[in-house]
């Protein structure tokens, strides 16, 4: 297989060959992919490689990434890219979006404060256990356990605050944060036209801050992280209970 236009990055190579399968009937709907390594071997790339172009085509609504059953390709969407998860509930989107939009508006004044007070406090400990969920969170194909690094990751961050209660806080809304992580993550994608390997890196950006002890940076970081959700909802005016959506 050769590219004939611009020089492309591995994984745009393969995930738009994988795409062509998809476009051309080759890889119909309900058909299963082979694991990420029989596809590494048969791209000659490595793991990761696949893994990104893997994420960018859920991303855009084309897989389906089953816990612990493989990966499905799904019927192509409407409109290529990621799809807001509006699209996804309909009339049921409103309610959620609203829940949403309050607790973003928690996890900026939280978040940002402990992230901050992490990069004073963390210790080594509490390094490598942001290393450790970033590796799982590059190393899973299954999205719900990746949901489920992502929400401890973020409680790791009040953990390294060494404040108790802000930890408490924190773990106060952790089974809010577990039932909003898919629409939140899904918003992520739709804000940035980008895959789960550019949300991972998100995340490794905000540890960088902490490992170097810059409060500000970390502060200013998981602002931004938290912003691109909020940005989508504010477009959409969603969760505005006296508009309707159009």
């Amino acid at each position: 297989m050769t590219n004939q236009q611009r020089p492309l990055k591995q994984y745009e190579w393969v995930m738009n060959d994988l795409k062509k399968q998809m476009d051309e009937g080759r890889l119909a709907p309900g058909d299963r992919l082979a694991s990420v390594v029989d596809l590494a071997a048969q791209y000659n790339v490595g793991r990761s490689t696949i893994r990104e172009a893997l994420s960018a085509l859920k991303a855009m609504g084309l897989l389906n990434i089953k816990q612990g059953g493989g990966t499905f390709v799904k019927a192509p969407p409407s409109e290529a890219g990621p799809v807001h998860p509006m699209q996804r509930y309909d009339d049921l989107w409103e309610g959620r979006a609203a829940s949403l939009r309050h607790l973003l508006e928690v996890r900026r004044v939280l978040e940002t404060g402990c992230a901050a007070l992490a990069a004073q406090q963390r210790t080594a400990e509490d390094l490598a256990v942001f290393e450790k969920l970033l590796e799982d969170m590059r190393q899973s194909e299954d999205e719900h356990f990746i949901e489920q690094a992502d929400v401890k990751f973020h409680q790791q961050i009040a953990a390294a605050t060494r404040n108790p209660l802000l930890l408490e806080l924190m773990e106060s809304l952790a089974s809010k944060l577990h039932e909003s992580m898919k629409d939140m993550r899904a918003l992520w994608f739709y804000a940035e036209r980008s895959s789960a390997e550019r949300l991972l890196q998100e995340h490794i950006r905000i540890y960088e801050a902490i490992a170097g002890q810059d409060a500000k940076e970390a502060s200013a970081r998981m602002e931004l992280h938290i912003s691109k959700v909020e940005q989508v909802l504010n477009e959409k005016k969603a969760g505005d209970h006296h508009l309707r959506m159009t």
